[in-house]
């Protein structure tokens, strides 16, 4: 219901539904997200419900965790620009360009790997769910379980992620690839460092 009177009530209304949907996708519990946003975890429900209005210091951390615009949570009207304005994420010297723009199910990132030798770390790691990525650019190096792979451009892997896997660049060159994953790998390949 539209209050002519005061439009940003109307706005801040919309805001719990929204987070309680956003949460529910990821099948997040209350404390997880507690945990990733720095939030209590008396505080999520009371936002979720609409007993607390929230305030710009407790979006920001929830858009970030969610994976959404800030935009998104309070239902911005659209500008009419269709234009999409990527953030690139920087995880274990990784370059991860988000596509998607929506909590839950499937997500779109391209990823840029650094030139051999320059990642930190070949750690193998599992979790739930499938992957895929195609080779954009340059060549990858994909280890699956005991198995290695070298793909080049247009070059396409899918694979189960319960398998312990590692991706990066196979030469001197940066190699660039689409991934998909589901929010299983978006969490394992996302998390904080530290986690």
């Amino acid at each position: 219901m539209d209050n002519p009177d005061n439009p940003a009530e109307d706005v801040l209304a919309g805001v719990g539904p929204r987070l309680r949907a956003l949460r529910r996708a990821r099948n997040a519990t209350l404390a997880a997200l507690a945990h990733e946003t720095g939030l209590t975890a008396s505080t999520l429900p009371r936002l979720e419900n609409g007993k607390l209005r929230p305030t710009l210091e407790q979006l920001l951390p929830l858009a970030r965790a969610h994976g959404v615009p800030l935009d998104d949570l309070v239902a911005a009207p659209p500008t009419g620009d269709p234009r999409i304005h990527l953030r690139p994420v920087r995880r274990s010297g990784l370059v991860m360009v988000p596509l998607t723009r929506r909590a839950g199910g499937i997500q779109a990132y391209k990823v840029i790997y650094p030139p051999a030798g320059r990642s930190p770390t070949m750690k193998l790691q599992t979790h739930e769910g499938y992957e895929w990525f195609y080779v954009l650019d340059g060549h990858a190096r994909f280890v699956l379980g005991e198995r290695e792979f070298r793909l080049g451009a247009g070059e396409a892997a899918e694979f189960d992620t319960r398998i312990p896997h590692w991706i990066g660049s196979a030469d001197s060159r940066p190699a660039e690839a689409l991934t998909l994953f589901g929010p299983q790998g978006e969490r394992a390949h996302l998390a904080p460092a530290g986690h």
